[in-house]
């Protein structure tokens, strides 16, 4: 199943769970001084980890390699429509936040609040 590109703008290689060779599907978008990084799971095109379990370690990695400053990045998970009968593959968006010694907190995004970050 290929995920289209209208998902992403490129995609970034990361080291996954075990330092798996691993890939997603990277948006970055800039809006008010604010950064959103969108990665989308790019399914049978990854050879690694997802981008949900490598979550923190994903985020350190794109915000290093794109010289983005932490607390003016707004970080999103996407799972891209498929045209799948499962509706394990339907289109959704998470804004994911990261506290110290806790496990990430996730909240799904309503298609409002998605089209307002996309434009």
């Amino acid at each position: 199943m290929k995920v289209p590109e209208k998902y992403y703008d490129e995609v970034f290689n990361f080291a996954g769970q075990w330092d798996m060779p691993s890939a997603c599907g990277l948006k970055i978008i800039i809006k008010n001084d604010k950064s959103y990084v969108i990665v989308t799971e790019l399914y049978q095109e990854n050879p690694g980890t997802s981008v949900t379990y490598a979550a923190e370690s994903l985020y350190r990695q794109i915000i290093e390699a794109k010289g983005l400053k932490a607390e003016n990045v707004c970080y999103i998970e996407c799972n891209p429509d498929t045209n799948s009968k499962l509706s394990f593959y339907d289109e959704e968006y998470f804004e994911v936040t990261f506290v110290p010694d806790e496990a990430p907190k996730y909240r799904q995004l309503d298609h409002t609040e998605i089209r307002n970050i996309l434009g």
